[in-house]
């Protein structure tokens, strides 16, 4: 009987342990709040660039001529490239490019043709332009890059290039298994690579600054041919103060006094005075010191 009993009571407790548990209240899951829609900060309108009062804009064109044929067959790394501006170019109705300035490139990759009928490569980065008054002006060769891109890649290795750069002559770039070549003559439009402020009180005096001693063969009967040569080559020619090309080059001189300066990066400056007699020829060539 007793036993019966315990029975019972322990059948009682784990009835209502039993609903206890059931019926206690399970936590409910946290409401989820509705997500907050994200705010995309609007894009900040780029502001248009203050005109300059005088000076050349980013992206004004620049026509230009290769002053002598490059070939992937014996050009070199950093080798200069000169080139020739084709017109004029004018802030204000005064020049401050004139025709025949000199824009300067440099090969930054050449490649021979190759074994297996693998063609060569040749590429070369469009630098400066020349100003009227002496100082050089960033070029690229790409209309509408950023600000301040001071190369332009003029890559023969690129089809699209060539048709941008070369289009009456990139059968000349592309021949399979052969050295690309690149004539002289060739024109390529470069842009001016960022807005260039300048001082018009420097480009006031037209005909004293325009002039130069340097003139083309048939400009003048009296002009002498003057060979300048360097060591390294690929530097800087300056006479009377307007860069006309890179060693090694050959340039007309009326007689005369004229001061030729020839410069590279890493090197002391040589300069020298040399009196230019009619129908004469000349040759200098300067030894470079590195700089310490």
């Amino acid at each position: 009987m007793k036993s019966l009993t315990r029975l019972a009571i322990l059948v009682v407790f784990f009835s209502i342990g039993t609903t206890l548990v059931f019926s206690q209240e399970k936590p409910g899951k946290k409401e989820k709040k509705p997500a907050q829609p994200q705010t995309v900060p609007s894009a900040t309108p780029a502001q248009p660039r203050p005109p300059l009062e005088f000076g050349l804009s980013e992206d004004t064109p620049v026509k230009i001529k290769l002053a002598r044929t490059m070939s992937s067959k014996d050009a070199k790394v950093d080798e200069k490239v000169d080139f020739e501006v084709l017109e004029d170019i004018k802030v204000r109705d005064v020049v401050v490019v004139q025709h025949g300035a000199m824009a300067i490139g440099t090969v930054t990759e050449a490649q021979p043709k190759r074994r297996m009928g693998r063609a060569g490569k040749l590429n070369i980065n469009i630098d400066y332009v020349q100003l009227v008054d002496g100082e050089k002006v960033p070029l690229r060769a790409v209309k509408g890059g950023s600000g301040g891109n001071h190369t332009g890649a003029m890559t023969g290795a690129i089809v699209a290039s060539s048709i941008l750069f070369f289009p009456a002559a990139p059968f000349f770039l592309f021949m399979h298994g052969k050295d690309i070549t690149i004539p002289k003559g060739t024109e390529v439009s470069a842009y001016i690579a960022a807005d260039t402020p300048l001082d018009p009180t420097k480009f006031n005096n037209q005909s004293g600054m325009v002039e130069s001693g340097t003139s083309k063969p048939e400009a003048s009967a009296t002009a002498s041919a003057v060979v300048i040569k360097s060591t390294p080559d690929g530097a800087e020619i300056t006479i009377d103060g307007r860069l006309v090309g890179t060693t090694p080059s050959t340039v007309q001189l009326t007689p005369g006094e004229h001061t030729i300066s020839i410069g590279k990066s890493g090197f002391k400056e040589w300069q020298r005075t040399i009196t230019v007699t009619a129908g004469g020829a000349i040759n200098l060539e300067a030894a470079l010191d590195k700089l310490p």
